[in-house]
C-alpha cells in the first residue's frame, strides 16, 4: 500500500484465486470495505473463473509476491494468513518432501518480510507460531483480524422446517459423512425425542460448493449418497450442489439448525453465516468455531462424533424454542462482533497503523 497526501491510501489486494471459498469472501469483503473507507483498491490474482466467483469481483489481473513489491521502498505490505501454505501441501513421500522443502522455505522467508502479518483465528495464530518457528524465534507475532460476514443479507426467517441443513464444498476434510451418520443415528435415539414429530418430518439439506471437473468431489458427493442409502436414510436427504447465493441464503432461512463438521478448520465462515441468518450452529469443538460460536448460547460445541452431534440435534427436535432463542442470541452476536462493518473499521485502522510507520 501507498500513502498520497490525505489520509487516503492506494491499496493492492493480492489473491492467487479468486473463487467462491471463505478466503475468496474475506478478500472481496475486504476490498469492499477499504473502499467505503475512500481507499483506491485494486485487487490481483491469478485466477478469476466469472462462472465461479462472488459478484462484486471483476476486472482482475495476475498476482506478484511480496518481494517484488518491496522492491519499491515506499510500499508497505500487510500480508493476510489464512493458513500457511506448507501445511496445506502434501509431504507424504520422500519426492514430495524434497520438492516442497525449498518452497516451504521461501514461504517463510518471504512472510517474514510483510510490515504486519495477520491471522483469522486465534487457532491460526497458534498454528503460526508452530509452522514458522524462525519468525516466531525472531519475535513476529501475528496479529488476529477475524473474518466477517455481511448480516444485511439475511432476514429473519418467517419459518423453521425440521430441516438440517450442512453447507460445505463437497471435499474429505469437511468431514460431511458426520452430518449424515449423526443424522441417520436420530432414529435410534429414544422415542421420546419425536414424541410431537414424525421421523420422517425431520430431513437434512447437504448442499455446497462441487465442480465435476474435480475427481474429489465427484467420489465424494457418490460416498456419500451410498451412505445414506447404506443408513437407510436417502428418501429423507437431499443433495444440492453449487448452489448460488440467493439458493443459500432461501435454505438458511428455511432449516432449524445448521451442522458444521469440519474438524480443526481454520476458521470457518459458514457459521458466521448461519448465524447471521438466525439460525443456531452445531460444530466440531476444535479450530475456528471455538472462537465465533458461544456454546449453549449461538449454537453448540461438540465432540466430533455421530453420537454428540446427534444429541445436540434431539435436543433442538424436541425443543422449537430453543433453537428460535439461540437464532436471536446468535445473530446478535455476529451484529456486535463479526460484521463486516466492524471488520472493515478493524482493517481500517491497521492499515492506517501500517502506513504510518512508514513515516516513523
Amino acid at each position: 500500500m501507498e500513502q498520497r497526501r490525505s489520509s487516503k491510501l492506494n491499496v493492492a489486494i493480492i489473491h492467487p484465486d479468486l473463487g467462491i471459498g471463505g478466503a475468496e469472501r474475506l478478500i472481496v469483503d475486504a476490498a469492499v470495505e477499504l473502499v467505503s473507507h475512500g481507499h483506491n483498491v485494486h485487487v490481483f490474482t491469478a485466477h478469476h473463473d466469472k462462472r465461479r466467483c462472488f459478484e462484486e469481483t471483476v476486472n482482475d489481473q495476475v498476482s506478484v509476491v511480496i518481494p517484488v513489491l518491496k522492491l519499491r521502498s515506499s510500499t508497505k505490505v500487510l500480508f493476510y494468513c489464512h493458513f500457511p501454505d506448507l501445511l496445506l501441501a502434501q509431504h507424504t513421500t520422500f519426492l514430495r518432501r524434497l520438492y516442497r522443502k525449498p518452497i516451504d522455505f521461501v514461504e517463510e522467508l518471504t512472510t517474514g518480510m510483510a510490515d504486519m502479518i495477520l491471522v483469522n483465528s486465534k487457532f491460526t495464530a497458534n498454528t503460526f507460531a508452530n509452522t514458522f518457528k524462525k519468525l516466531h524465534a525472531r519475535g513476529i507475532r501475528p496479529a488476529v483480524l477475524y473474518p466477517a460476514v455481511n448480516v444485511d443479507q439475511f432476514d429473519k426467517p418467517h419459518s423453521y422446517k425440521l430441516n438440517f441443513l450442512s453447507i460445505n464444498r463437497f471435499e474429505r476434510k469437511k468431514n460431511i459423512d458426520l452430518a449424515l451418520s449423526a443424522f441417520a443415528m436420530l432414529q435410534n435415539l429414544e422415542e421420546d425425542v419425536f414424541k410431537n414429530h414424525n421421523t420422517a418430518d425431520v430431513t437434512l439439506t447437504i448442499a455446497g460448493g462441487y465442480d465435476k471437473r474435480l475427481r474429489e468431489n465427484v467420489e465424494y458427493l457418490e460416498e456419500l449418497k451410498s451412505l445414506a442409502e447404506r443408513n437407510g436414510v436417502s428418501d429423507r436427504v437431499n443433495f444440492i450442489t453449487s448452489c448460488s447465493t440467493t439458493e443459500r441464503n432461501a435454505l438458511l432461512s428455511e432449516c432449524l439448525c445448521v451442522l458444521y463438521t469440519p474438524k480443526d478448520e481454520h476458521f470457518g465462515i459458514v457459521p458466521l453465516e448461519a448465524m447471521a441468518a438466525y439460525k443456531p450452529v452445531i460444530a466440531c469443538d476444535s479450530g475456528g468455531p471455538v472462537e465465533t460460536i458461544k456454546n449453549e448460547v449461538t449454537g453448540f460445541l461438540c465432540n466430533p462424533t455421530p453420537h454428540e452431534f446427534s444429541l445436540a440435534m434431539a435436543k433442538l427436535i424436541q425443543e422449537p424454542q430453543m433453537a428460535k432463542k439461540m437464532g436471536e442470541n446468535a445473530r446478535q452476536h455476529v451484529m456486535e462482533s463479526f460484521s463486516t462493518k466492524i471488520f472493515g473499521q478493524h482493517l481500517n485502522r491497521l492499515l492506517a497503523y501500517v502506513a504510518r510507520s512508514k513515516e516513523d
